[in-house]
């Protein structure tokens, strides 16, 4: 059951999501539990090596998601989950062939289709927010839990087009031509994800990330209007207070670069930001609105160790002293660009974040 929850030990990553002074620069990664870990890959096997035996299955969910903690001292936790399942609760059938990505039985394609769509009954995402209480107390209050979701755009992306795409062909198409549809794809889908968000705050998350992966293929002035507009309202929507605790919430937009100064200026805690932007230039545009997150590239990690090691040091120096000359702080929360590749050696990792964590004490 929710509550009665162990002490945080570690609260390193939420003060810095609320810019309060912290003894280093927390760090975790995007996809941090995931198929470059051979304990994860073993847990897989024991999962049926199906991805959504893993995520449904709130022992093995529970499990990988504790494994990247047990290799490396990392400052925060993510669900392991995947950002389609409210669209699968919808109805539309999610399945992960043997290598490759979702595809759903049911694309969003016409008039008929959008017209059915409706928020789902969260009975049916029960896993995930029993999988969410199961990690709470499992951490023990090692470090805080991230639970998250896709942004409505990303989500509708991936309902229309069937599954992944190179062009977004079928979703612009009726982005452009049928403006009416698509806003009611993402009026629903903005409802449902306000309500899966909510819901893993009360089963126990004490943070909450949107993943918008999408809307960086969107064009200027299109993304603010079919993308940025639903974050914000799902961000609007979103409890920000839970049994005493303040709950932050970090808005990522891949390619999101070129509309920082807006996305920063939705209401979210945190924006994300991927390896095209300059960290130190974004601090400086953002000021006190908001902490950053991010943003070394992932193919960093390919690299010998000392040149992962330095690399990371080198966005915690663009990032600056979190301490500003008037003694306000300034939140950084270190992560990569985007999310791990399965390929990276694990031991680059620990390279990452023994140099990270050493380095941004002596920034303090």
């Amino acid at each position: 059951m929710p509550g009665m929850w162990p002490t945080l030990i570690n609260d390193t990553f939420l003060r810095a999501c609320l810019r309060q002074p912290t003894t280093h620069t927390p760090i975790w990664l995007m996809r941090q539990a995931g198929r470059y870990l051979p304990e994860y890959r073993a847990t897989r096997v024991k999962a049926g090596n199906s991805f959504m035996g893993l995520a449904t299955n709130v022992q093995y969910a529970t499990e990988v998601t504790l494994q990247p903690l047990d290799r490396y001292a990392l400052d925060a936790a993510i669900l392991f989950s995947d950002i389609l399942t409210v669209p699968d609760a919808m109805g539309l059938g999610l399945s992960f062939g043997a290598g490759e990505g979702p595809k759903f039985a049911h694309p969003v394609r016409d008039e008929a289709a959008v017209a059915a769509l409706a928020v789902p009954d969260l009975d049916r995402l029960r896993y995930v927010f029993d999988a969410v209480t199961s990690i709470r107390h499992a951490l023990k209050g090692r470090v805080p839990l991230i639970g998250f979701s896709g942004s409505p755009w990303t989500l509708a992306c991936y309902m229309v087009e069937g599954g992944g795409s190179d062009d977004y062909r079928l979703v612009k198409s009726m982005l452009y031509g049928r403006p009416d549809l698509m806003h009611r794809i993402l009026d629903v889908n903005a409802q449902a994800v306000t309500a899966y968000l909510n819901a893993q705050i009360e089963a126990g998350a004490q943070a909450v990330m949107v993943f918008d992966s999408w809307g960086g293929v969107l064009a200027d002035g299109v993304f603010q209007r079919f993308s940025l507009e639903y974050t914000r309202r799902v961000v609007a929507g979103l409890k920000r207070s839970h049994e005493g605790q303040t709950v932050p919430v970090i808005v990522f937009t891949k390619g999101g670069g070129p509309w920082l100064d807006e996305i920063a200026a939705i209401g979210a805690d945190v924006v994300g930001l991927d390896w095209t932007v300059n960290l130190g230039a974004a601090r400086a545009r953002v000021g006190s609105r908001v902490a950053l997150q991010g943003n070394l590239d992932p193919m960093v990690l390919f690299a010998p160790p000392g040149a992962v090691a330095r690399e990371g040091i080198a966005v915690l120096d663009s990032f600056g002293r979190p301490q500003r000359p008037d003694g306000t702080w300034d939140g950084h929360i270190f992560n990569l660009g985007h999310g791990i590749s399965q390929h990276t050696p694990p031991e680059h990792v620990t390279a990452l974040v023994e140099a990270l964590h050493r380095h941004s004490r002596t920034l303090r």
